[in-house]
């Protein structure tokens, strides 16, 4: 990854109310209706995709429908019932897999429960808070620290797509001085200080533990600039090896226009060659253009973004309508959206 260059810890706006930020957004959206003639046509965006991801979808669903060589990209995964470990751990043999791996929700977003699991009394705890009756996914832990958000989009009928946003992901850390606890640490960086509500419930174990010289401890897992991890704009590293590379895993995705894949990688130059990454997440109409929290990000070339994102896609949202897709009734749409958000107030804690 490029080395994280010197930046304003926040942005004016990072963290603002999504109420308040996104008021201009939705404004624009419901002028877009108007203009295509249709509030629901991101229903149809991706046409493979329940609510074409708007909203609601299985994450296991999504990449199970990547197929062909493309599926050698998207991190090995089960999807399960919730069980006890026991019978957990049985279904990641016979899958293939074994600890230590990723538990995350089946159903949810932002990272929403997202924890590494490295032993059995992990998957044990992780399994006892999760909601009874719900699906997780267990994935194979992908243990580098590269990681990014990579929005691709192509409208039904055009040969080649675009990388229409790169996202570079950093896991912020703190490094011990042999004096402070890893709550004055916290308490003295000048990104981590401001967030320390993101921060001090996941390390309550351990907050005043004096942290030894030279120890990096790493503030967040989940790669959501929502639960703490450090967004930059890395849309001048995309090259046409990696446009093309996303082409083709596009292409084996029946259904797929439009969205975000999330993915973690070990070496950057191989990744913008197209090589060496792997697929965590494919994320469709709810997906958003995230170097938009780059801290450096202009308020305005932020609602630019996002207005760009929203006029593509509810013109590829019409041009499938005009394929003969329609959009699910209001009702389902509504009942998705309450269950994910009932839901997510239930999961475990996010690391």
């Amino acid at each position: 990854m490029p080395p994280l260059e010197p930046a304003p810890p926040l942005s004016r706006f990072e963290f603002w109310s999504p109420r308040f930020f996104y008021l201009p957004v939705w404004i624009w959206i419901l002028l877009l209706a108007l203009r295509w003639r249709g509030l629901r046509l991101p229903l149809v965006a991706n046409p493979g995709f329940p609510a074409g991801g708007l909203v609601g979808e299985s994450k296991a669903a999504v990449l199970d429908r990547v197929t062909g060589p493309a599926r050698a990209y998207v991190a090995d995964y089960v999807a399960i019932p919730h069980r006890p470990a026991a019978a957990a751990l049985a279904a990641l043999a016979e899958a293939g897999l074994a600890l230590p791996v990723v538990a995350k929700p089946d159903l949810g977003c932002r990272g929403a429960g997202v924890r590494p699991v490295r032993t059995a009394a992990e998957l044990a705890a992780y399994l006892d808070a999760f909601p009874a009756g719900q699906r997780l996914i267990l994935q194979r832990l992908i243990d580098a620290e590269g990681e990014a958000g990579v929005f691709y989009v192509r409208p039904p009928g055009d040969a080649r797509g675009r990388i229409f946003s790169l996202t570079l992901k950093y896991f912020p850390h703190v490094v011990g001085d042999g004096v402070r606890t890893l709550r004055a640490l916290i308490a003295a960086d000048p990104r981590a200080g401001r967030l320390s509500h993101l921060y001090l419930g996941r390390h309550r174990d351990r907050l005043d533990d004096v942290v030894p010289a030279g120890e990096p401890v790493r503030l967040a897992f989940a790669g959501s600039h929502s639960r703490g991890a450090i967004f930059r704009d890395g849309n001048a590293f995309v090259t046409e090896a990696m446009r093309a590379r996303f082409d083709m895993i596009a292409d084996a995705i029946p259904g797929f226009c439009f969205g975000r894949f999330d993915v973690r990688f070990a070496d950057f130059e191989a990744f913008r060659r197209g090589e060496g990454f792997h697929i965590l997440e494919c994320n469709g109409a709810g997906a958003e253009a995230t170097h938009i929290w780059d801290s450096r990000t202009r308020l305005r070339d932020a609602y630019a973004t996002l207005f760009r994102q929203f006029a593509l896609l509810f013109r590829i949202g019409a041009l499938n309508r005009a394929r003969g897709h329609r959009p699910e009734p209001w009702r389902v749409f509504l009942r998705r959206w309450l269950d994910e958000r009932r839901l997510t107030a239930h999961y475990p804690p996010t690391a």
